[in-house]
């Protein structure tokens, strides 16, 4: 059945018949907690879903970059590793139930939707995942820096970005020899 947001609501599969599914996203667990799988074309009709079911608050929006372990472990079956992978955690107090989404993002199209009409709090967050990894936000309203200088070249949480670049300076520390 799909509802008004597009998403696809799908009850619990009997025992072998397949993943479970919330809305059409893949369901698993992972240290006590619901994690839901989507893809990025389903991701904002997943959070505006579950955002009508109670899910309420946007608790964290961040980002991994797998690059140096691309044989990592941990998705279902049906779910291809990228390089990136955005990760967000909502809360529904009223039920006090938390999930994680996990959306698979490519490393030579690292665009996803933005979550900031659903959820606005979201802003400095997405604005600061695009600063670290480079991971674009499609809608964001102020997709800008948020913790490096303007000016600044490259993401610095990204696996292949140079390290060591700028030395840092301690106070009280002696200067250069």
């Amino acid at each position: 059945m799909t509802d008004d947001t597009g998403a696809t609501e799908e009850a619990a599969p009997a025992a072998g018949d397949g993943p479970e599914l919330l809305h059409g996203a893949i369901v698993t667990e992972r240290h006590g907690q619901r994690v839901l799988h989507v893809g990025r074309d389903g991701y904002a009709a997943l959070v505006a879903a579950l955002r009508a079911d109670g899910y309420d608050v946007c608790l964290d929006v961040t980002a991994v970059d797998y690059l140096t372990h691309p044989g990592r472990s941990g998705l279902p079956a049906g779910v291809a590793p990228e390089r990136f992978e955005v990760v967000v955690t909502l809360i529904a107090f009223e039920r006090r139930d938390r999930l994680r989404i996990r959306v698979q993002v490519p490393g030579d199209d690292p665009v996803v939707p933005s979550l900031f009409e659903i959820h606005p709090g979201t802003e400095a967050m997405e604005r600061e995942v695009y600063d670290m990894f480079g991971i674009r936000f499609d809608g964001h309203p102020d997709l800008t820096r948020i913790l490096m200088p303007e000016d600044w070249e490259g993401h610095p949480l990204r696996k292949d970005y140079p390290v060591g670049r700028i030395p840092v300076q301690f106070k009280g520390a002696p200067g250069p020899r």
